[in-house]
């Protein structure tokens, strides 16, 4: 909160993180990055959007997903595909870290790469290609899964 009580400060650090961004900042960009930045990461665009809306008020899901491929375009969000589920989107950290998938409830979690700086893993290619970047899926069950999952 401001000194005022307005709660302005969580718009006036989204509209500097647009601007040093090289983005255009509007209410959506700063809503939707809000919304992007709340603690529990991994949201997928509606739940984003439904977040948003209670900065914004009415909002599209097309605009929410242009916010998110402009947001993604300049480096501040991280968008994870998970195959057979919506993207995921997190505020992009360039820490080139992996993640965990719960077969059971679908819940996603961080892990760190496996194997020191990015890429962290070098696939064997022909010469000439230039690794970046390495996405790494785990597959299992949480814990709290884990537990309430007869053994098979």
């Amino acid at each position: 909160m401001t000194a005022s009580g307005t709660g302005d400060e969580p718009m006036a650090l989204a509209a500097e993180r647009l601007r040093t961004a090289g983005v255009r900042v509007t209410a959506p960009r700063m809503a939707v990055l809000m919304a992007v930045s709340d603690p529990g990461g991994h949201l997928d665009a509606d739940t984003l959007r439904e977040r948003a809306e209670r900065i914004t008020g009415r909002l599209s899901l097309q605009t929410t997903y242009n916010v998110l491929h402009a947001l993604t375009d300049a480096g501040l969000v991280r968008s994870t595909q998970i195959a057979g589920r919506p993207a995921r989107y997190e505020i992009e950290r360039h820490d080139n870290h992996h993640h965990f998938v719960c077969r059971a409830c679908g819940s996603l979690r961080d892990v760190e790469c496996a194997v020191g700086a990015a890429p962290c893993m070098q696939p064997r290619l022909p010469e000439g290609y230039d690794t970046q970047e390495a996405a790494v899926t785990f597959w299992g069950l949480c814990p709290g899964c884990r537990a309430t999952t007869p053994v098979s």
